[in-house]
């Protein structure tokens, strides 16, 4: 085999044909900076538009880091922490971006990978039941993300749950949405575009990881991006002067259904690489209706098939076996998979 298989993530690739096409097309156009120009306007609507909520004021952001790191910092106050699953991106990984910005993590028991509405009720409670709590880091905010990092998804009703306890307690709750194109087009999800809209107070459609070369869109829905959000953008390092290229990859990637097609294809991918392991008798660590999926090796196996593929380390099981991560994107082929079929 003259090059390894790949299913180590899903930004592997560079972006899709039709958004190199439009970049292309558009590359010698005299446009605004800054994310004022037509395409981001553009983009903007659209995604409104198929959000279902005409008021969102929306902002294209490079990456995930970024956007997690700013949007928290940016809506928090300064005696404030944020909520995560413990497992969750911002408290396991991004380096400590969200804390170097002086925001803690506040972590909470995870549930294959999710957290629990009554475990965040119950925190709360205790919190504000504490007669010194005056002196503490205050929970200020909710993270989740959806998928989750195990590529699992939250309901309609949990996620309505998580919402009503952040009312009560005067939280906004906000998702995480790196993979959601991958959680949308899931077979086995009751959640829409819309029901986020309506239940998060602010999300990010992710691209970087789903069809475009980089490049978050951050979703504000209830009237409530922070003043001069630019500015804040900008002070952090992660305001482009070239904004068009956000603005032209989803204006690309919201018409004519493309972002959502392109996410099935990686659903249906990660069908077929599931129904492989299932049959080669393959145990699964985790039943993940995502693109991701989690696979116990054997670790003399797992040392002889990263001869010829690639995919990731998740953690050690026990003396003998690992979980892997096996993950599909949007430009997974079926060839692939049924040359990986082969050498299992």
């Amino acid at each position: 085999m003259s090059e390894k298989l790949f299913f180590v993530n899903d930004y592997g690739e560079g972006c899709h044909p039709k958004v190199l096409e439009k970049l292309a097309a558009t590359n010698l156009e005299h446009l605004a900076g800054y994310g004022s120009d037509k395409y981001c306007e553009s983009a903007k609507e659209k995604i409104r538009k198929a959000c279902d909520c005409p008021e969102a004021d929306i902002w294209f952001i490079s990456g995930g880091t970024q956007t997690n790191a700013i949007v928290i910092s940016a809506l928090l106050k300064s005696y404030e922490g944020v909520i995560s699953a413990v497992t969750g991106h911002i408290n396991g990984h991004e380096a400590g971006a969200v804390e170097h910005l002086g925001c803690k993590v506040l972590p909470l028991p995870q549930h294959e990978g999710k957290i629990d509405a009554g475990e965040l009720k119950e925190y709360m409670r205790t919190f504000y039941g504490d007669a010194n709590h005056e002196h503490m880091v205050f929970p200020g905010m909710v993270y989740i993300s959806h998928p989750t990092e195990y590529g699992t998804l939250y309901t309609k009703d949990e996620l309505t749950a998580l919402s009503n306890v952040c009312r009560e307690y005067e939280m906004p709750l906000f998702m995480d949405g790196a993979r959601m194109g991958y959680g949308l087009m899931s077979y086995q999800t009751d959640v829409t575009l819309p029901d986020i809209a309506k239940l998060c107070d602010v999300f990010y459609i992710g691209g970087t990881k789903v069809g475009a070369l980089c490049g978050e869109a951050v979703v504000f829905t209830k009237g409530n991006m922070p003043k001069h959000f630019l500015a804040i953008v900008k002070q952090n390092g992660a305001l482009l002067a070239k904004g068009r290229l956000m603005g032209v990859q989803f204006d690309t990637l919201f018409t004519d259904n493309l972002y959502f097609d392109i996410s099935r294809h990686a659903i249906d991918m990660a069908q077929e690489l599931k129904k492989v392991f299932a049959e080669k008798g393959y145990r699964f660590f985790i039943d993940s209706p995502t693109n991701q999926q989690f696979i116990v090796l054997e670790n003399e196996k797992m040392q002889a098939l990263s001869q010829f593929v690639d995919f990731s380390f998740w953690e050690k099981l026990d003396e003998n076996h690992t979980v892997v991560r096996f993950a599909t994107s949007w430009a997974t082929k079926k060839e692939d998979i049924d040359k990986l079929a082969a050498l299992l």
